[in-house]
């Protein structure tokens, strides 16, 4: 066996041994209830409805929770994930645990996600952290079309390396673009890129001095008065929390020098927006 064939043969068993999965989720609105119309798993990806009998109603709606069977990402994986909601309808999705991202050998993680959101519908995307090992490396996509009328709760959270048992991120890669929409116009555009020494940008005073875990939350429609409410709350965080609100939406930015604390703000942040109480896996 040459080269060129031992490396095409490593290639091949790589590529074969590496996690694909997907959901594919629609809900409709049926006297007043949101009910499954459409659900497709593959690959490692499940999609569960916990306590859906009991809770699922007209002013609460469906939560649904995002399982990965293979316990977390490694390069070369990836996941793609599409929700639909019909007009009307009310989802929250969670995930069962906070999803990690293990070192790579040189090729990516991918994670695709697709959102869009009827006329009228609520969605709350709350999916935990997701926690990055050293020298993992990550590209993830999402993109979200609102109705004119639809309402969004959205929130994701990053952790570089779990402070609790040691450990840092020195070097890795992550790549993050979202695209919001409403009504076809883009209203929201942000990318984030960390490459390389990780460690090393998160310690600048003007990236993240020194936190190892940040998050972003964001409300639409919001107005001010979200961003007021997130800002009366400042006295109980334990890192740093930024609210403001411009063009029909309320944004809040979190830093914190570890995962515990980041979550304890992020609780509160999200509970101050959603004026309800998250879902139970959050506390589990």
């Amino acid at each position: 066996m040459n080269d060129a064939t031992a490396v095409a043969s490593t290639n091949r068993i790589f590529a074969e041994n590496r996690a694909v999965g997907r959901i594919a989720l629609a809900v409709e609105a049926r006297g007043g209830i949101t009910r499954r119309t459409r659900v497709h798993e593959a690959g490692s990806l499940r999609v569960r409805f916990p306590g859906s009998k009991r809770s699922n109603s007209r002013s609460h709606g469906l939560e649904a929770t995002i399982v990965n069977t293979a316990g977390g990402m490694a390069g070369g994986d990836c996941f793609d994930l599409e929700f639909s909601l019909g007009p009307g309808t009310r989802l929250t999705v969670t995930s069962v645990a906070a999803e990690k991202i293990y070192r790579s050998l040189g090729p990516d993680a991918a994670i695709r996600v697709k959102l869009r959101v009827g006329a009228g519908a609520y969605f709350a995307w709350l999916p935990q952290e997701t926690i990055l090992f050293d020298r993992a490396r990550l590209v993830r996509s999402i993109v979200v079309d609102l109705a004119e009328d639809a309402c969004l709760l959205f929130a994701e959270a990053a952790v570089f390396g779990r402070s609790g048992m040691g450990e840092a991120v020195e070097e890795g890669r992550l790549f993050d673009r979202w695209r919001i929409s409403r009504a076809g116009r883009l209203l929201f555009a942000e990318t984030t890129r960390l490459d390389g020494p990780i460690a090393r940008k998160l310690a600048q005073p003007a990236v993240a001095n020194g936190g190892v875990a940040a998050a972003t939350a964001l409300m639409v429609p919001g107005g001010q008065a979200a961003a007021d409410a997130v800002r009366a709350i400042a006295g109980g965080f334990r890192g740093e929390v930024g609210a403001s609100a411009w063009n029909g939406l309320a944004v809040a930015r979190l830093c914190a020098a570890d995962g515990a604390a980041l979550r304890h703000d992020l609780v509160a942040v999200l509970t101050t927006l959603a004026g309800a109480a998250l879902p139970r896996l959050w506390f589990n």
